[in-house]
């Protein structure tokens, strides 16, 4: 989609709690205006992946040299979303100097996007007040926590039949309170953020939403 009467980039960030939804809407936003999309939650569990197989590989300088040759390829291993990984990506999260080398890798992505994109859409934990502060476009897209946690189980009960819907349930619990109240970076909601329910919505009918707020500020 080409975008009319906007002179810069596009920016656009959103936050959400796991599983609410977020990275499918944000890769339809960066589909349809063509943006240059991160999921920026998927660096840490790449990290998180590391330390949980490969421990030994688990130092400082790997992990810089691993997020500065880093490519959208990576982040695509269906093994990063397995609910360990996900679990250790939380804790992970906190430790200060990770965080660093991983919001350098994020601010470039948002304000530096390949020249042949329209602009940037991050989505995370932080994105909205951390690392695109001046976004153009800042959203929070939530859900219950249970109706979390049954489409996560959906997610893995396909590579693990054994996996239960209490278990994810309890892990999504855990990770909500581990993202909220986390001393560095938490989630949190903003007086500037649109906020957006996904609970009862189709993915369509929720990206319509999102596109409706956007389409009104971009062509006015």
């Amino acid at each position: 989609m080409k975008i009319k009467k906007y002179k810069d980039k596009i920016k656009v960030a959103i936050d959400s709690p796991a599983a609410a939804g977020a990275g499918t809407q944000a890769k339809l936003i960066s589909k349809h205006y063509n943006l240059f999309y991160l999921d920026t939650g998927k660096i840490y569990r790449l990290i998180a992946n590391i330390k949980l197989r490969q421990p030994l590989k688990y130092k400082y300088n790997y992990i810089e040299r691993k997020i500065n040759q880093l490519s959208i390829k990576d982040l695509q291993n269906k093994k990063l979303l397995t609910d360990d990984v996900g679990t250790m990506a939380s804790i992970i999260s906190k430790n200060k100097k990770i965080r660093q080398l991983v919001h350098a890798f994020q601010i470039k992505s948002a304000y530096h996007p390949p020249k042949k994109y329209n602009g940037s859409c991050l989505d995370g934990r932080d994105i909205t007040y951390k690392i695109i502060p001046d976004a153009d476009f800042k959203f929070f897209i939530t859900a219950s926590s249970k109706t979390r946690a049954l489409r996560r189980y959906k997610e893995l009960k396909i590579s693990d039949k054994k996996i239960s819907l209490s278990e994810v349930l309890k892990s999504i619990k855990k990770r909500d309170k581990s993202d909220y109240n986390r001393r560095i970076s938490p989630l949190k909601r903003t007086k500037d953020q649109y906020l957006i329910s996904s609970e009862n919505e189709s993915k369509r009918s929720c990206f319509l939403k999102i596109k409706q707020i956007m389409d009104k500020k971009i062509k006015t």
